[in-house]
């Protein structure tokens, strides 16, 4: 059973982590340029340096005595969101919906007040968040507004795309929801729903929450059936035109779309994850062997993006999810 599995696997072009590391990431990511992306300050300026829309940065925090400037810092806003600047896989992110004079609200609407925001600055401070544990800086950023065509499809949080560029190339595209299970993240390993989406339409094929295949989002009941991520051309540029800042060949990019300002960065990652696979359904490997036979790289990222949508769309009648009424 487990060969037969395993054979399928191989069968799809599933890549596995092994094969990431050492035949995508330390290929085509020189390790001089992780900082561009670990650090995700730096991420914010080279952003800002080419054009890309980022969210505003509303204060940085770098020592422990820093700590107490945070009311201060925090007075001028009613929303905003505390990051780790060198974290991963969204831990140690705090997001504040709402305040008054003594309380502060989480997407939840759970009350907190401001020592619980300084311990948490302090922990991030400390290293409790970051790569390897080491002492790290605090950024905190103006809040996304959610887009209204993803109101229905994300519990508590605001949903974010997750593109897979190969050498500037957008390969595969995943659409994360935050669900209650998630506490309001869009994680998928904290039961969060990926959705695959077409790179062809933006429309979305398959969804999945913890590996399982689902037809509606868990809480909002919102059926994924008719699903289409807006601006998708623009968004496919935005995530091709990453490669040309960071020089880094197999490369996590994460768009959200803000009700206001439309699509924008919020992260860049060097060792993007593998369940994009899962939620689409299809395996990375014949996408990267496509982009590896091509001679030349083409210097813009639109003309990029069309081969892209030319090479990479998928057919929606062979694997889109059927429109069941109820949900298993």
């Amino acid at each position: 059973m487990l060969l037969t599995s395993i054979k399928r696997l191989k069968s799809i072009g599933i890549i596995g982590m092994n094969q990431r590391n050492f035949g995508l990431v330390s290929r085509y990511n020189p390790r001089h340029l992780y900082p561009l992306v670990d650090d995700k300050l730096k991420t914010k300026r080279l952003a800002q340096q080419a054009g890309i829309t980022v969210p505003k940065l509303l204060g940085t925090l770098h020592y422990q005595h820093d700590v107490k400037q945070l009311k201060d810092v925090l007075e001028a806003y009613k929303q905003f969101v505390i990051k780790p600047v060198k974290g991963s896989g969204g831990k140690g992110i705090l997001v504040i919906t709402e305040h008054d004079h003594q309380f502060y609200y989480k997407p939840s609407g759970d009350a907190v007040k401001l020592p619980y925001i300084e311990r948490h600055v302090s922990n991030i401070l400390s290293g409790l968040h970051s790569l390897g544990g080491k002492p790290d800086s605090v950024m905190i950023e103006s809040l996304i507004q959610i887009d209204p065509v993803f109101a229905n499809y994300s519990y508590e949080g605001i949903p974010d795309l997750r593109v897979i560029v190969m050498k500037g190339y957008p390969i595969m595209a995943m659409l994360r929801l935050a669900t209650h299970a998630s506490d309001g993240r869009a994680n998928l390993h904290q039961g969060a729903v990926g959705v695959g989406i077409d790179i062809g339409t933006g429309e979305a094929l398959h969804a999945v929450q913890y590996g399982n295949p689902v037809y509606y989002h868990p809480d909002t009941r919102k059926p994924f059936h008719d699903l289409t991520v807006p601006h998708w051309n623009k968004l496919l540029v935005l995530a091709s035109a990453c490669y040309g800042i960071t020089g880094l060949g197999y490369l996590g990019v994460d768009i959200v779309l803000d009700r206001d300002q439309g699509p924008m960065i919020i992260e860049l990652n060097a060792r993007p994850g593998l369940s994009i696979q899962v939620a689409n359904f299809a395996g990375l490997a014949p996408r990267v062997k496509v982009i590896e036979t091509l001679e030349k790289i083409d210097s813009d990222p639109q003309s990029r993006v069309e081969f892209s949508i030319n090479n990479f769309a998928t057919s929606r009648n062979s694997i889109r999810p059927h429109r069941e009424t109820n949900q298993s």
